[in-house]
């Protein structure tokens, strides 16, 4: 048998007739199945004994890498360390026995959360109201367009089909409007990296319905002009959407609803504490200024004057003959948790730090790099920065080459070639949790790539060399995946 496990798939390990677990005694006698929620064959599982199952899960999960092992300079997705405080919270067994569907008066406790975290998210925002309800951050834009739509047919403004998206935007922007039956219109961007202006001023009619910023945007650059924007957007009588993904920059010190913004979405699996990333848990709600709050999905925990909490289900208000609001359920509960822990762990005197913190750290950096790695625009970034790959071109190392090779020196990659504005980008986020130390650390790293790329340049171009996997053919993963595995008959079963 191999003795490094975590080379093989555990059904390779798979012997028949093994046996590594034990049922108890059945007590609740014999209930046949019906024929349809039966197999017609047996599943084909793994027969394997219990060490052979402990050896192997045990190896592959010390293959993975994560914020508890080493940095994670990865961009768009806020992948920071986590107090393990919050988890245990989220995970405490008052919470995780509840049921979804218990009465009213028997989850006060969990209501009172609810509660909580909407008003602290209202005055971290500066916005009227929140729904928590959304269950990632694309979930919210589509809710908070939703909630646009909404609102304009209310007033029976039906032509308003335009949503106007920067061209730096996350994908999700133009995504989460063609699902919502809108038409994308992009707006360019200065030389600076910053909304152009003058190029948004003809996109602006009585057809439009919302104009979706990031702030800072993608290239981790505050957007100067917001009062001005909002202002051109608002009297073409559309809203505002603050897209929340890059909210961390700026937590405590600038509010989106003072600049203008009228609907909002937050990624609390980014900024406000969850493990982010595998596909989840998150959580993506969503705040609207003071006139919007009919339009917020239901349910919605409300509290009154006796200190009583209490969920809104109904749909229909003010008497308006169209549903004023878009139905969901109360939201990822664990994420919630996990949200109003960090808040009051840092409490109101600390959050301000989050922000200042965050931007300290991402100009370190790239002040620090900036002669080896091509910075396309200089000036202060907030929370994040974007190279455009080695400053020497001629060496023919790539942005891919550059992450590849941080790998053998036990850092997590970078986000590469987005946004797409660059053909070699490298977006690099460091968050308001690194120590100096470890920044320290991963700056001289990435000299040594750059000198390594200029004197040697194949030891860039063939990594990683000290990983369990080496490079893979990306083109050949692309063109031709193995989703599934087929089991091959071996002298063993």
């Amino acid at each position: 048998m191999n003795n490094k496990l975590y080379g093989n798939l555990i059904f390779e390990l798979s012997h028949k007739g093994r046996v590594g677990y034990s049922l108890p005694k059945n007590k609740f006698g014999h209930h046949e199945l019906p024929t349809i929620a039966r197999r017609s064959v047996d599943a084909a599982l793994p027969e394997c004994d219990e060490m052979t199952v402990v050896r192997h899960y045990t190896n592959l999960s010390e293959n993975n890498f994560g914020v508890d092992n080493g940095f994670y300079p990865l961009g768009s997705c806020t992948m920071k360390y986590n107090p393990p405080i919050n988890e245990e919270m989220a995970n405490h067994h008052d919470f995780t026995d509840l049921h979804p569907l218990q009465p009213e008066d028997s989850v006060q406790g969990a209501l009172e959360a609810e509660y909580m975290l909407q008003r602290m998210l209202s005055e971290i925002t500066g916005l009227s109201d929140f729904t928590l309800n959304p269950c990632a951050g694309a979930h919210g834009e589509l809710t908070g367009l939703m909630i646009i739509r909404s609102y304009h047919q209310s007033r029976n403004d039906n032509k308003r089909l335009k949503v106007i998206v920067p061209d730096s935007a996350h994908g999700t922007n133009p995504a989460s409007a063609a699902v919502c039956g809108l038409e994308v219109v992009e707006v360019k961007s200065t030389a600076d990296g910053l909304v152009d202006v003058e190029d948004l001023k003809p996109l602006l009619g009585d057809d439009v319905a919302a104009m979706m910023m990031t702030n800072p945007n993608t290239l981790g650059l505050f957007e100067k002009e917001i009062p001005e924007i909002a202002k051109l957007v608002h009297n073409c009588g559309a809203l505002m959407y603050y897209d929340g993904a890059n909210l961390n920059p700026l937590l405590g010190k600038a509010r989106p609803g003072d600049m203008g913004f009228d609907v909002l979405h937050l990624n609390l699996h980014k900024t406000f504490s969850t493990p982010h990333g595998g596909g989840g848990p998150g959580d993506g709600p969503v705040g609207v200024r003071t006139g919007l709050e009919q339009f917020l999905p239901r349910p919605h925990v409300v509290k009154d004057n006796d200190g009583h909490f209490s969920i809104i289900r109904d749909r229909q208000l003010d008497n308006l003959d169209v549903p004023t609001s878009v139905g969901a359920f109360l939201g990822n509960f664990a994420v919630v948790m996990r949200a109003l822990c960090y808040i009051l762990t840092l409490g109101k005197e600390n959050i301000g730090m989050v922000g200042p913190l965050a931007t300290l750290n991402a100009n370190y950096i790239k002040e620090s790099l900036k002669d080896d790695y091509e910075l396309p625009i200089e000036g202060l970034c907030k929370h994040e920065f974007v190279f455009n790959g080695l400053k020497d071109k001629s060496t023919g190392v790539t942005t891919m080459d550059v992450a590849k090779r941080l790998l053998d020196f036990g850092y997590h990659a970078p986000t590469i070639y987005f946004p797409l504005l660059f053909h070699e980008a490298m977006m690099i986020e460091p968050t308001e949790n690194e120590s100096k130390d470890t920044i320290d650390g991963f700056i001289k790293v990435m000299h040594q790539i750059a000198r390594e790329a200029r004197e040697t340049p194949d030891m860039v171009k063939t990594a990683p060399h000290n990983t369990p996997v080496k490079r893979v053919d990306d083109v050949l993963a692309a063109k031709h995946p193995i989703t599934t595995y087929r089991q091959l008959i071996n002298d063993n079963n």
